[in-house]
């Protein structure tokens, strides 16, 4: 129990320096304070996530700092990846995009980061946990539950309230492709963030901390397609059953009237004899003989 809140508290402090050093550099490009991260509180958690990482993971090639430097890139490379295409997939929207760096990929990570990333696994390391686990070992076991505790519950509720609004971005994300009819991706990100910035103070300081993100245009036009081929499959799947059952009802109907006609013109055929030897038998019996 001690080792996990070690962690988490390792989780939190981390998620913090990430956060100050996002803020620090956006605030420094926008110059205006500008409080980053899409949770409320002072804290990065994909910085959190990706120094467990390197703590956990890279342990092993501690004495290879060059090997730990390329494992740092490519690991955090692809949390910063992963990270990016699941966000976007969830909420509908871009929260970073270096597609006018050099070298980036998908525009969702770029080689000045990656490389920025090996440099901070190498510090982080080296430096800061050896120096932030003493620091941790100093508490006593009731002073580290404590703290552990209420910072997992702020936490908790922070992100209870962050998705919350987060979610509110989608949902008018989504309000707004399915009214605008055009395909322009930016126009579609500024009417978006126009009603967002209209709702509660959340709402606008999510925009605050990311001036640049991007409403991604979901296509709708593509998912009526896809329903009306749905649609049209379902209908052609149901005539095609239609047309089978009718088939197979004429069949048998043909049969019956088959085996009707057919029982009929055998009756009449008997009826026929039976009047045939009727007459016969009346001729017979008015000439005074005997028919059998």
């Amino acid at each position: 129990m001690e080792l996990i809140q070690e962690y988490f508290l390792l989780f939190m402090l981390y998620s913090f320096l990430g956060w100050c050093m996002e803020t620090t550099l956006i605030s420094i490009q926008n110059k205006r304070f500008i409080n980053r991260g899409f949770l409320l509180g002072p804290y990065c958690p994909i910085y959190g996530f990706g120094a467990l990482f390197i703590i956990l993971l890279l342990g092993r090639w501690a004495y290879h700092p060059v090997v730990l430097f390329v494992v740092a890139i490519v690991g955090c490379g692809i949390l910063e990846y992963a990270t990016s295409w699941v966000m976007e997939k969830v909420f509908k929207a871009r929260w970073w995009d270096y597609s006018n760096r050099k070298f980036n990929l998908n525009g969702r990570i770029c080689l000045a980061n990656l490389l920025a990333f090996g440099i901070l696994g190498l510090v982080v390391y080296y430096v800061l946990n050896p120096f932030f686990t003493n620091l941790i070992h100093k508490l006593q076991p009731n002073q580290m539950l404590w703290i552990s505790a209420i910072i997992a519950c702020i936490y908790i509720i922070d992100s209870v309230i962050s998705f919350v609004v987060i979610f509110g971005f989608r949902k008018v994300t989504k309000q707004v492709n399915i009214k605008e009819k055009s395909d322009n991706t930016e126009q579609i990100t500024q009417m978006v963030k126009a009603l967002f910035s209209q709702k509660s103070f959340l709402h606008r300081r999510f925009l605050n901390a990311y001036p640049r993100i991007q409403a991604i245009q979901i296509k709708i036009k593509e998912i009526k397609t896809k329903i009306g081929d749905v649609t049209n499959d379902a209908k052609d799947a149901v005539t095609e059953k239609t047309e089978a059952i009718k088939t197979k009802i004429g069949e048998v109907t043909n049969d019956a009237k088959d085996a009707l006609n057919e029982k009929i013109e055998k009756n009449t055929r008997k009826a026929k004899i039976k009047l045939y030897l009727g007459k016969k038998h009346i001729k017979a019996k008015f000439k005074g003989k005997k028919l059998w």
